[in-house]
């Protein structure tokens, strides 16, 4: 998955200015970056995000001063330079592919920053095809055209403002992943127990409807209330939510698959549920087990890659 979210709202904050687009678009070996991570660099020399984590930055930098003052869209090369490897080239000894292009109509057309901003507010992913001979970002695809998926940041949505869950914030915090709490319960749910985090005190159920669940979203039950935890795992499974974890015993699990497939859930359905919630790691307290979870919910992104 690219993170590629700073580069989208940098694109909308400088809208109107002269901007250039760089973008990987082929890498072989150990390439530092994957596939569709972007660059975005302001006339005044200002850029955000990153191709290959410094390797040819410098390189790219010039390049897309060069496109920004008139020169056409083109893709350069990057691999290890002999000599000047450290310099202008890839010491890991990967290759990778970089497509400079104009933000513009003529390259990256700046309405499409906000199309992949709404996307990502309804936690679907957008698609868009570039012609890499013309250099033209559009969204219908055609023959040989580079496809780059923007999917929606990274969510875990944690039902129950337990103990556990004040762990779990700060790990996914850690790794890039947005934290929101969710519990209806006043004397759990407080800015005082989860500081600088958004807290939701609606029924689970809405509460996990309202934000659209997806492939890049993770639900994960902690209160042991089934009144809470049921109602949150059905919303789970009735979206594409990339993963979905319950906490409980191995008896308790066995307990809740019972009860929703009596809701109507097949056994493909239930099967999405990691319960006990986690990797099996012989963890310990509240925060080896969050540890476990955050574990778990990467193992499940990943897995969809």
């Amino acid at each position: 998955m690219n993170d590629n979210g700073a580069v989208i709202r940098k694109g909308q904050e400088w809208r109107g200015a002269p901007m250039a687009l760089a973008t990987v678009v082929s890498t072989w070996g150990s390439a530092p970056r994957p596939r569709g991570s972007h660059m975005i660099v302001h006339a005044d020399g200002r850029f955000e995000g990153s191709i290959s984590g410094g390797c040819v930055e410098s390189d790219v930098l010039q390049r897309a001063a060069e496109v920004i003052g008139g020169r056409n869209a083109h893709v350069e090369s990057y691999g290890v330079a002999d000599g000047d490897a450290w310099e202008v080239g890839l010491p890991c000894g990967g290759e990778i592919a970089v497509l400079v292009q104009p933000v513009s109509e003529a390259g990256f057309a700046p309405g499409l920053f906000d199309r992949i901003a709404a996307a990502s507010a309804r936690g679907r992913a957008l698609t868009l095809a570039t012609d890499l001979d013309s250099g033209v970002t559009r969204e219908a695809a055609g023959e040989g055209d580079f496809l780059n998926r923007y999917d929606p940041p990274r969510r875990l949505l944690i039902v129950g403002a337990v103990q556990i869950a004040q762990s779990l914030v700060p790990l996914a915090q850690a790794i890039g992943v947005t934290p929101v709490v969710i519990d209806p319960r006043g004397r759990f749910l407080t800015a005082e127990r989860f500081p600088g985090v958004e807290l939701d005190d609606r029924w689970p159920d809405e509460a996990i409807a309202a934000r659209f669940p997806g492939e890049s979203t993770a639900v994960v039950t902690l209160s042991h209330d089934i009144k809470i935890d049921d109602p949150a795992l059905v919303a789970a499974l009735r979206a594409s939510t990339g993963y979905v974890a319950a906490l409980g015993s191995r008896k308790s699990h066995a307990a809740r698959l019972e009860r929703l497939g009596a809701l109507g859930f097949g056994a493909d359905d239930l099967a999405r549920i990691d319960g006990p919630a986690g990797l099996d790691i012989g963890a310990i307290g509240a925060a080896e087990i969050a540890l476990s979870i955050t574990a778990g919910m990467v193992a499940g992104f990943n897995a969809r890659r």
